[in-house]
């Protein structure tokens, strides 16, 4: 986990909105360097995100509709951390919900922010291995409209470089498991 090494001083905090998934916060900071001023930051719990991989080397994929991009973004399946659950019960919960898979081997690629300029935000990334199809996959969310997709690595890595819909965290991800997917 992450620890700060160099916190700032807060002079005043006021919280501006509380929403279900995250906090937004306008503070009165002193940085480490002395400078002082305003910064807005959104707090969030954090996130947990699987690069799923199935026997035969296929990565398991969601494209889901995304209203702040007004379209549909081609991501890893994942999930915010909920109170009192740990990044790994997420993201087994979350590749199940959202793709109808479970996982036998499981293992920490790292964690990294997502947009440290604004957010508190930190993904962490898992590999999931010996995948079985559920027999009876899970609801989804009522707020969720996805559709699986299964592509090769190779595939996926096309579709990044051709600038096609796909998430910044699910990039950093595969990037984080690509030592393990392709020889």
């Amino acid at each position: 986990m992450f620890t700060p090494s160099e916190p700032s001083q807060v002079l005043r905090q006021r919280l501006s909105y509380q929403g279900r998934k995250f906090n937004f916060e306008v503070n009165s900071l002193r940085l480490p360097n002395g400078v002082q001023g305003d910064w807005e930051c959104i707090r969030h719990p954090g996130g947990a995100l699987a690069v799923p991989i199935t026997t035969d080397g296929r990565l398991v994929l969601v494209k889901q509709y995304r209203f702040a991009a007004s379209g549909r973004l081609l991501e890893f399946p994942a999930g915010t951390v909920e109170p009192n659950e740990t990044p790994m019960t997420t993201v087994q919960r979350e590749l199940e919900e959202e793709t109808g898979y479970r996982a036998k081997e499981w293992q920490e690629l790292g964690q990294f922010f997502l947009a440290p300029g604004y957010s508190d935000e930190i993904i962490y990334a898992f590999l999931a291995q010996g995948l079985e199809k559920l027999i009876t996959p899970p609801l989804q969310d009522e707020d969720e409209d996805i559709e699986t997709v299964l592509l090769t690595p190779i595939e996926l890595e096309r579709t990044i470089f051709h600038g096609e819909s796909v998430d910044a965290k699910s990039i950093s991800s595969f990037f984080l498991a690509r030592p393990f997917l392709i020889g």
